[in-house]
């Protein structure tokens, strides 16, 4: 057996593994006897022997658990394109109470209580927005460890502090594919488990290529929220994706269980379930269409909506809230059953048209919707559309304005636009639709 290789490293001033806390006792010692010796040669060379038995006691003496990587501390997230973690971990512990001490023994994975997706990811915003610093040896309010198998552990409410080598007995590996709000990306590395392993909340795709996802994770300098490359910045391709045992559906139990539609009953409120990152159905095609028609047009870059929920449809849901005078949690992007009897039953106000403003995603103005069109009406957006068609070099049968009031002049201005695309019949009225408002204002 080859003997191991030694080196002198410093060690983590939070962390609490015994090969650091020998260490930094080592160290002290070493003042005290620099202080007595003057720095001698002879005791020099004494203190680095110490040093190396003491390594080597931890490495070839096990100490009950995993041997020490003899490394330097990692380095914080990186603020460019590879915020890695740089967050070492501590290892299985219960939870700690307020005065630090801890309270109880660590759970078991046959003892998991049972949590919805929404309640999930609701206890990850917690450390999200209390912005709670990273350590592998403090403790929050909580009793949990701040590091990134605390927080996981925190988020689904273990009741102790598991590490990366030990959260995936609570839970079933799944695929990709099966990824949904509230699983995790787990990355164990027993060649270097404290500082080279990883784990983060999944909290949804970020887009419809599934490149990239909402990641949760705890990290220095504190908790965060940050769009991921599948599976991670580095050694993607080692994060294996878990569902922990104990999920259950995506309603929060205290919220009362929503009405269960009758067949062909398309105005009763579906349930939150259906909306949100990873949901494809058609309720979400149909809140697309219904944001559309209530001047959401400028959210959805192909002007249309379809089954697989995306940013699009938050933002949307979120701009039609917000036109209702709603803020804070009613105002999320995700759809309740307010908001989905405004849209069924055509009533609230519309997503005002942001005529002036830079583009929205895609390039696209908002339209304001088809009734804004029509004689007698007066509407900014006439005004927005009269100049863009002058600007476009179809004004003119102008003989004055545009102005905000809808004219004939209008109309046959951009019939004359409508013709220009090449259309006909019906396509060329020249009333502008979503695909005619796009084009003018693109």
């Amino acid at each position: 057996m080859p003997m191991p290789a030694f080196e002198e490293y410093e060690p983590a001033g939070d962390c609490a593994c015994r090969g650091c806390a020998q260490r930094r006792r080592t160290l002290a010692r070493a003042r005290a006897i620099r202080l007595r010796d003057g720095g001698h040669p002879a005791a020099r060379g004494a203190r680095r022997a110490l040093v190396l038995a003491t390594a080597a006691g931890v490495v070839l003496g096990g100490g009950g658990g995993a041997a020490v990587a003899v490394t330097a501390p990692a380095a914080g997230p990186a603020a460019t394109d590879d915020p890695g973690p740089g967050s070492p971990q501590g290892g299985r512990t219960p939870l700690h109470g307020p005065k630090g001490g801890p309270v109880g023994k660590p759970g078991a994975p046959s003892g998991v209580k049972r949590i919805d997706r929404t309640t999930i990811i609701n206890r990850a915003k917690l450390w999200l927005d209390a912005k709670v610093p990273y350590s592998m040896s403090e403790y929050w309010t909580d009793g949990y460890r701040q590091d990134c198998s605390g927080y996981v552990s925190m988020v689904w409410n273990l009741g102790s502090n598991e590490w990366t080598g030990s959260l995936d007995k609570f839970a079933t590996k799944i695929t990709k594919a099966d990824l949904l709000p509230g699983d995790m990306l787990l990355f164990h590395n027993p060649a270097d488990p404290n500082n080279g392993s990883h784990v983060v909340v999944f909290g949804g795709w970020a887009d419809e290529t599934q490149t990239h996802y909402i990641a949760y994770e705890q990290t220095r300098p504190t908790t965060r929220k940050l769009a991921t490359p599948y599976g991670y910045w580095s050694n993607g391709s080692k994060y294996i994706p878990y569902r922990f045992n104990g999920v259950t559906g995506g309603i929060v139990p205290d919220d009362p269980a929503p009405p269960v539609p009758a067949p062909g009953d398309a105005t009763v409120f579906p349930g939150a379930a259906k909306f949100g990152p990873g949901q494809t159905n058609d309720h979400v095609a149909r809140l697309g269409r219904m944001l559309i028609e209530r001047g959401a047009f400028r959210f959805y870059p192909k002007g249309v909506a379809d089954r697989a929920w995306s940013e699009h449809d938050r933002l949307a849901t979120q701009a039609f809230q917000t036109a209702q005078g709603w803020t804070g949690a009613d105002a999320d992007g995700i759809p309740g059953a307010h908001t989905w009897r405004l849209l069924v039953e055509r009533t609230g106000k519309n997503i005002p048209p942001l005529v002036g403003a830079a583009p929205g995603p895609g390039g696209v103005r908002a339209y304001p919707g088809a009734s804004v069109f029509r004689p007698g009406v007066a509407h900014d957006a006439i005004a927005a559309l009269g100049r863009q068609l002058v600007k476009k070099g179809f004004g003119k049968h102008y003989t004055s304005g545009p102005g905000p009031r809808w004219s004939e002049a209008d109309r046959r201005n951009v019939e004359a636009f409508q013709r220009a695309q090449g259309w006909r019949g019906a396509a060329a009225n020249g009333y502008p639709g979503p695909e005619t408002w796009r084009r003018l204002f693109a």
